[in-house]
């Protein structure tokens, strides 16, 4: 009857740490670039807009065009040019001979 409460205390301390918040963009900050999430992000100015419904800010520029970095960057491996196999079909060509 003992066990189950410090099996339960136990339980609580083995729980992940919380993940790190990234680093704030500032205009302090501005130019300097992150590794956030497998990317190489990059602190800019924002334009806001009526459109986006956002106001001007400094906020990190993660979009799809930004370079990997960490563990998102691709094996050494992987870069390298394998010879592709041949596909794994034949195709029959109808003899004209036989009309």
């Amino acid at each position: 009857m003992h066990r189950i409460p410090l099996i339960l205390l136990l339980c609580g301390l083995a729980t992940p740490a919380p993940a790190q918040a990234p680093p704030a963009c500032t205009p302090v900050r501005e130019g300097t670039v992150a590794c956030l999430s497998g990317k190489l992000c990059a602190c800019r100015f924002i334009r806001g807009g009526s459109l986006t419904g956002q106001r001007d800010r400094h906020a990190w520029d993660c979009g799809i065009l930004r370079p990997a970095c960490g563990t998102g960057l691709v094996p050494p491996s992987l870069g390298q040019s394998q010879p592709m196999p041949p596909p794994s079909l034949f195709l029959q060509v109808p003899d004209r001979r036989e009309r």
